[in-house]
């Protein structure tokens, strides 16, 4: 029979217990530049006497994790089918099928979060033409990491080729002083489990806004003929790993 001191002498050697609020969401819209300044956020800014500095309009990825309030980690099942042999059913699987993400995020005063994924579920869908954009112009890899009391990475799933489906309803209340959150539902291709080293490459990749891959991406391919060395594969490993 195990004891208290064999429970506790395990969880000394795994290295402690894992903690459901130490965790990391990282990801970039398709269509997110690294400088993005709206017409109508400065007016409204100055419209109300808030200081806007370079800061308010450079992309930085680390808000969006840091907003995150609440995440899932993907779900996985195995669908079956019943097999009579002789006297006994048996199951076989024919497929598997991986289960919708729910993420959701703290709401600020500029709407953040809201405006960013409304912004990306109108490049899924254009509500005003009915016109359903191209997969590759819409998806993003999002990476969620399960930390360490040290906030290493301990367990990393990437959402290949993701994109939000859902927007839930926020609702505005005058007997409510809670700070406003926002659900939103993640579907995707499929998820890559990844371990604390891939899972790290893969999460700053996904913090890198498009246009700046594509700029590393162009540098590489204007370098001399003869830059056929170190230079030339670490310019185009940044473009595809930051």
């Amino acid at each position: 029979m195990n004891t208290i001191d064999d429970l506790k002498a395990v969880i000394s050697k795994k290295k402690g217990l894992a903690k459901n609020n130490k965790f990391a969401v990282s990801f970039t819209p398709p269509n997110q530049n690294l400088v993005n300044i709206d017409r109508e956020t400065v007016v409204g800014s100055l419209a109300t006497g808030r200081n806007v500095g370079v800061k308010d309009f450079v992309y930085d990825g680390r808000d969006i994790s840091i907003l995150c309030d609440q995440v899932e980690l993907p779900p996985r099942s195995i669908s079956t089918l019943d097999y009579q042999s002789d006297r006994q059913s048996n199951k076989f699987p024919y497929t598997h099928i991986d289960g919708d993400v729910t993420m959701h995020f703290i709401l600020t005063n500029d709407y953040y979060m809201k405006t960013l994924f409304d912004t990306w579920m109108s490049t899924v869908i254009d509500v005003d033409n009915y016109d359903i954009g191209y997969k590759d112009d819409y998806t993003a890899d999002i990476v969620i990491q399960a930390l360490d009391q040290e906030n290493f990475p301990i367990y990393g799933v990437k959402l290949e080729r993701a994109y939000p489906i859902d927007i839930n309803m926020i609702a505005l209340s005058n007997a409510d002083e809670e700070f406003s959150r926002l659900t939103v539902s993640i579907a995707y291709d499929k998820y890559v489990v990844e371990g604390p080293v891939s899972s790290t490459k893969s999460r700053i990749s996904s913090m890198v806004p498009n246009d700046v891959k594509s700029k590393l991406e162009s540098i590489k391919d204007k370098l001399p003929s003869k830059v056929t060395g170190s230079n030339k594969k670490l310019i185009g490993g940044l473009g595809r790993k930051i």
